[in-house]
């Protein structure tokens, strides 16, 4: 990196700027952003930014988000593992203070290491207001993570019309919730996941479940290595879990044989998962749900007498007025919107009681 003389350096190791999501901090000046909807926040005096990172790729064309004063965009990544500078604002007309938040659009597609903020020399970062002490977490698959949510006029109807650009975390219904609620927010999330190995979408064909990322930082070993999460560093009141449609691929043994073999073991494995949430975070509200993304009500009627036989008065589940029969695609943004409104709505029949930082 060559600095201009009129440029000065903001590393992300800044004290000055606010992060939200469960990012990679074992480099502290270099952070890497792993999880759909981890955000950097800075506000700033000045004409000129620019942002300074390395994309780690795996698939698609991978991009990264931009909101400056309220205008959101996407910027492409380069896929060949080199420093990219990027222009996010150069306008010497305009030198008043700015707001911008730079997050990550997409999943485990690709991750990317964040270096800083380059700024004019007799620019000024300044302290933005303290992040609210309500946080939220999210266990989910493309409706967590926003996956083609940007995709309204359906053009995608098949993979391979596909390929990473209508992605956005941003409009998902997990950040629009906890925007809603003025929570903090932590999305772990990823495209066609399911809870169980070898079922669902996810890394193809050796499929990864939920139940083996939940509890990691890094979890795509198509990235590098897999690295366990240290859960003492983010501490939700609330919990949602959206896990299970993706179960039924490649067979839906939930609806054809709801007793058998299979949906026992699934059953069982769903218990324990909310049970090490639970272990995780003892006093949150933990919601148990599916999503709008069609898929046979069976799903649904498991996960409700799971939580009725785990009778603990802080678990509850919740349903959707659409809930498995909205859409037979991936949720779209006016999706996201009807979501978050009831999810929101619930969750704040809770309220104040929830929000109490223990």
């Amino acid at each position: 990196m060559v600095l201009e003389e009129t440029e000065k350096f903001v590393n992300g190791g800044t004290e000055k700027l606010t992060y939200s999501g469960r990012i990679d901090f074992s480099h502290s000046l270099s952070p890497v952003f792993i999880f759909p909807g981890s955000s950097v926040s800075m506000a700033f005096t000045g004409s000129k930014l620019k942002i300074l990172i390395k994309n780690n790729h795996s698939y698609y064309d991978n991009y990264i988000g931009c909101i400056l004063d309220g205008v959101q965009k996407k910027f492409l990544l380069s896929n060949d593992d080199s420093m990219q500078e990027i222009i996010l604002k150069n306008d010497s007309r305009d030198v008043k203070a700015h707001e911008v938040i730079v997050f990550k659009r997409q999943d485990s597609c690709h991750e990317f290491t964040f270096y800083g903020f380059i700024i004019d020399k007799d620019s000024e970062v300044i302290m933005l207001p303290k992040k609210s002490g309500r946080c939220i977490e999210f266990y989910g698959d493309s409706a967590a993570a926003g996956a083609q949510i940007e995709d309204t006029d359906y053009l995608v109807t098949q993979e391979s019309n596909y390929n990473g650009e209508y992605s956005n975390a941003w409009y998902s219904y997990a950040m629009m919730t906890a925007r809603n609620l003025k929570a903090c927010v932590s999305i772990i999330a990823q495209d066609g996941i399911s809870l169980l190995n070898n079922t669902g979408y996810f890394h193809s064909p050796d499929r990864i479940g939920m139940e083996s990322i939940y509890d990691k930082l890094h979890f795509n070993p198509d990235l590098g290595d897999v690295i366990n999460w240290d859960f003492k560093r983010y501490i939700p009141q609330v919990v949602v879990i959206d896990i299970g449609q993706n179960d039924a691929y490649p067979k839906d043994y939930m609806k054809t044989d709801k007793d058998g073999v299979k949906a026992k073991i699934w059953k069982e494995h769903y218990r324990n998962f909310v049970l090490n949430i639970r272990k995780k975070y003892p006093h949150a509200l933990i919601v148990l749900t599916t999503t709008i993304m069609n898929h046979d009500s069976s799903w649904d009627r498991a996960i409700g007498a799971i939580c009725m036989e785990i009778n603990d008065e802080k678990i509850v589940h919740f349903i959707y007025s659409f809930n498995g029969r909205g859409t037979p695609f991936c949720t779209r943004v006016w999706h996201a919107e009807e979501m978050s409104f009831e999810l929101s709505m619930f969750i704040k029949g809770f309220e104040p009681e929830i929000w109490r930082i223990l």
